[in-house]
């Protein structure tokens, strides 16, 4: 009988005020609940709603803003207007009929542009590529520009990074890149720009979208997504990065964010090379107690990934952030852990994901106190769930981080400011292995506290699950927006230099 009682209290402060004391809940929630860790278990769950209705408001329950939060962040360097437009209905208006995809590192054609569309769509992952011919890519924006249902959106990572975190009143945001005028009038009035960076006129990305089960010729897009294309010579050759270092003397940020450097790719390896050691000169202006936060995008030429984490960047930042593709091209270009894999396939697997966020820390970060490395945080984002992996002792409030990042994953893509449990669906795996190899740890989501957290040496990984909008209305922007959210609720734990 005391043991009833007991539940029955524990139950009504765990989950009851979830319900907010609806007649309607379900009478399984009874057997979520065990003493003394009130673990859910997966079988128990007849409701695919009601595990999104405990995670959601588990999130609204357990995210809070760390005790010491930034009041100056630095954002640079790539900045633009997106055009976005349906992909498939683009391709159309272009004339070209759909076949066969096939990757192209850099685009010089029409025919590129489709093959490589078709690729990605194909995959139904994102990629981002640099078109070499201007006149075409001009006729091609103009026909973008003027396709049914065509929008324009502030774009570029710094420029959306900015953007998110501008909304938070008390923030001010330093923000650098190439701004012309039509970027500028839509920026958030809280953004500073240098004087330096305005410029007469916009660059311009065109950005296909596809939605989840869309076809075109015998191609369907397994989820939604979207493919970048553009021929932006200032964001490619980061020509504000020195602007942006010079502006933060007078600004003081207590955080740096960088981001452009996948623009370069496509300038050809001369012009990388040397650009990429003069920018690693200017990044080692800044003073040493700022942490530097390092945006990556999508990728294809192996050299250059391998610059930025050996020689380059990747020593001198504090905190990356990346996705599934980028996650598994940087393990392929250090030939890392399963980097025999070609692509993921469906959900990228906990497991190796861990192994080769371990490997990052361990071979370019401060895993090892002995390391002169800066890096001490990488945070992962991929379609179903999250990852924040950090060497231990210098970040703090990482799950609020982690979870905040995944809701606002939850919300955006839905064109939302909060969730709305009707409208997605948890796709994360409820059992997982902390590695693909022994020795591993079997580990399993608890909705109700939804932050699954291992060790691995001295790094540890805080997992949750992501609410993924069914019919999302626009995808773009939603890795910049969760990095931006994750760093907004991470805290430096220590005062020491990086």
């Amino acid at each position: 009988m005391w043991r009833k009682a007991s539940v029955a209290v524990l139950l009504a402060l765990a989950v009851g005020y979830f319900y907010h004391g609806s007649p309607d809940l379900p009478a399984q929630i009874l057997q979520y609940v065990s003493l003394p860790n009130f673990q859910i278990s997966s079988e128990s769950l007849n409701s695919q709603d009601s595990l999104e209705q405990v995670i959601s408001a588990a999130w609204e329950a357990l995210i809070s803003l760390p005790t010491r939060q930034w009041s100056k962040v630095a954002v640079g360097v790539n900045a633009c207007v997106d055009v976005v437009v349906s992909g498939v209905g683009l391709l159309q208006a272009l004339a070209v009929d759909p076949g066969t995809g096939l990757d192209h590192e850099v685009l010089h054609s029409k025919e590129d542009l489709k093959e490589a569309f078709i690729h990605y769509m194909g995959r139904g992952a994102a990629a981002e590529r640099f078109f070499s011919d201007k006149e075409a890519f001009q006729r091609i924006a103009r026909a973008a520009a003027e396709y049914p249902g065509a929008k324009l959106y502030v774009g570029g990572n710094a420029a959306l990074i900015g953007q998110k975190l501008a909304t938070y009143s008390e923030l001010m945001v330093l923000l650098c890149g190439p701004v012309g005028p039509k970027l500028h009038e839509m920026l958030d009035e809280q953004i500073v720009v240098p004087p330096e960076s305005l410029q007469e006129t916009d660059e311009f990305h065109l950005i296909l979208e596809y939605k989840a089960g869309e076809q075109w010729g015998s191609t369907q897009a397994p989820q939604a997504n979207r493919f970048i294309f553009s021929h932006d010579v200032s964001n490619g050759e980061m020509s504000s990065l020195e602007t942006f270092v010079a502006s933060l003397e007078e600004f003081q940020p207590e955080l740096v964010v960088l981001s452009g450097l996948h623009m370069m790719e496509g300038q050809g390896r001369e012009l990388w090379e040397e650009r990429l050691k003069e920018a690693v000169l200017a990044i080692s202006d800044i003073r040493k107690d700022i942490p530097i936060h390092l945006e990556l995008a999508s990728m294809t030429d192996k050299d250059y990934m391998n610059s930025i984490m050996q020689e380059q960047f990747m020593p001198i930042v504090s905190s990356i952030g990346l996705n599934e593709q980028e996650l598994l091209f940087l393990s392929q270009a250090g030939e890392g852990p399963h980097a025999e894999l070609t692509s993921w396939k469906g959900i990228p697997d906990v497991d190796r994901v861990s192994d080769i966020l371990l490997w990052i820390l361990e071979q370019h970060g401060r895993s090892d106190p002995s390391s002169e490395a800066d890096l001490t945080r990488i945070h992962f984002h991929t379609l179903a769930y999250h990852i924040l992996a950090t060497v231990d002792g210098y970040w703090g409030n990482q799950a609020a981080a982690v979870m905040a990042g995944a809701r606002v994953a939850s919300s955006q893509a839905c064109g939302l400011q909060v969730v709305d449990i009707s409208k997605v669906e948890l796709k994360a795996p409820l059992e997982f292995y902390s590695s693909h190899t022994e020795p591993r740890e079997q580990l399993s989501l608890n909705p109700t506290e939804p932050v699954t957290v291992w060790r691995r040496g001295n790094v540890t990984f805080h997992f949750t699950p992501v609410l993924v909008c069914k019919r999302p209305l626009r995808t773009v922007g939603l890795g910049d927006a969760i990095s931006a959210e994750g760093l907004v609720y991470s805290e430096l734990k220590t005062q020491q230099p990086f």
